[in-house]
């Protein structure tokens, strides 16, 4: 990141943006466009974006886009949509993607659209991420430095929507937001000008260990690793039926996770939905026109493998011709739709700035992880016993594999309310089906979505809908 600029005061009046073709389909959006009453508050007229290119038929909705001060000379972007129905009435509900380092507008323009129910806040964290940056230009961060940003961010929300200080409050998020969310939720608990409900996490990395030691059992029990590969697993890293697939040192057993690794990351197999294609075939280390490094390996799997240190210190021998990716998808009409002029100009994003990517990469690879574990976290969360935390995880994500979050909700070792179940969608004509299984603990639960990988709501949109309505409302699931 290079620009110097800074965020456009937020008393500038903005021009509506003129309107070009169709360069993006935009269907949650258009899909949802529902009569909306106006509020009579103090929303900052500056930031509501009044036209959106591409679009055959404008929201009915109000949404803006512009900056909130993180800390220090951060300032990070932030879209936020007013619920189509009551939206005075309605829970405000913060939503980040993960990475470290991916674009939570990722959330908005592919996975969600705007929901029916809630007034939703997407912001691009850290600093350096989409269309935030600072004016320091430096982008090396650290779990808690990202967290107290981003809490920073929240309260000038507030005051920026003084209106909806009093709704209720949730924090949500997917992937790395595992580590986002709790950390940003303890800071926001102690405070209590904010109105916070709970918080609900996505196919979260929740503990390296659980989700390296689960990765191992999911990729053999789904066909992935052969009879004499998941026979050395057992004899090289496992004593006394306990397997350790996460920081053993046995030469052997580094080995044999090697190859877990590369069938699970680099085969072509797409990690983030074990049965959906690969978008672009295999992925790997490619270079596009520009001879331009793509980089598809956000590195939450298996972090303490040698090879890591040297993989990392190549890539950032690399500089500024490397472009980080998520594995098997394809960003480019995001992409080119957020880094049209006219669509810049309507989100009020300065000119100045760099073009927009899904993910940044330098931001992912300085990245300071600083937590191996977010179990403290929800204890605390937990200990307040006012919360509700949902844990969710689309069954066929390899990323963060359901198994390692649950088992990281059944260590917790809280008292079980009910027993693990399946939870039903209505499908019109087919009737009701099992969309997956849930169980309930007090003031926790955790949640299976059958059939999802992990992005949940882009998978399966309606079993999404059904369970973030269940949860907001706290009604069973």
């Amino acid at each position: 990141m290079t620009s110097s600029s800074r965020a456009p005061p937020r008393d500038q009046k903005r021009g509506d943006a003129e309107m070009f073709g169709a360069a993006l389909s935009l269907p949650p959006l258009l899909l949802l466009l529902l009569c909306w009453a106006p509020l009579d508050e103090a929303a900052p007229k500056q930031d509501e974006v009044q036209r959106l290119p591409g679009l055959a038929k404008q929201p009915s909705f109000r949404h803006y886009s512009g900056y909130l001060r993180g800390t220090g000379s951060k300032h990070l972007h932030y879209w936020f949509v007013e619920a189509q129905n009551d939206p005075q009435n309605s829970p405000v509900v913060l939503w980040l993607n993960g990475g470290p380092g991916c674009s939570s507008l990722d959330g908005l323009l592919t996975e969600h659209g705007p929901f029916l129910i809630a007034n939703m806040l997407y912001l691009e964290s850290p600093a350096g991420v989409g269309f935030s940056y600072s004016d320091d230009k430096y982008y090396m961060t650290n779990d808690t430095d990202v967290a107290q940003s981003n809490y920073e961010a929240l309260k000038d929300f507030f005051q920026l929507f003084p209106e909806y200080k009093d709704n209720k409050l949730f924090l949500t998020g997917e992937s790395y937001a595992g580590v986002y969310i709790p950390t940003l939720a303890v800071l926001v608990m102690q405070d209590p000008s904010m109105n916070l409900q709970g918080l609900a996490i996505g196919n979260g990395l929740s503990s390296y260990e659980q989700n390296d030691n689960s990765l191992v059992y999911f990729a053999y029990y789904h066909g992935l690793l052969g009879n004499r590969l998941w026979s050395s697993l057992q004899t090289h890293c496992c004593s006394q039926n306990q397997c350790n697939f996460y920081d053993n040192k046995d030469k052997e057993c580094i080995n044999y996770l090697n190859e877990v690794s590369n069938i699970v990351g680099k085969s072509g197999l797409n990690i983030y939905n074990l049965y959906a294609p690969c978008a672009g075939g295999v992925p790997g280390h490619v270079r596009n026109e520009e001879n331009t490094v793509i980089v598809q390996d956000l590195g939450n799997i298996f972090t303490r493998l040698p090879f890591r240190r040297t993989w990392h210190q190549a890539l950032l021998r690399s500089g500024d011709k490397v472009r980080l990716d998520p594995p098997c998808t394809n960003t480019t009409a995001v992409s080119n739709y957020l880094n049209d002029p006219y669509v810049r100009k309507a989100l009020h994003v300065p000119q100045q700035l760099p073009k927009w990517d899904m993910c940044n990469f330098l931001v992912n690879l300085q990245y300071r992880r600083i937590y191996q574990t977010m179990n403290a976290q929800y204890l605390k969360l937990l200990s307040a016993q006012k919360y509700r935390i949902l844990i969710y995880n689309g069954d066929v994500d390899m990323a963060c594999n359901f198994m390692g979050d649950e088992w990281f909700v059944d260590s917790l070792n809280q008292k079980v309310e009910v027993q693990r179940r399946p939870w039903l969608v209505g499908y019109g004509e087919s009737g009701e089906q099992v969309a997956g299984f849930v169980k309930e603990f007090s003031h926790i639960a955790f949640l299976t979505i059958k059939g999802a990988g992990h992005m949940v709501p882009t998978d399966k949109p309606q079993a999404a809908f059904t369970m973030f309505s269940r949860f907001l409302n706290h009604e069973p699931y």
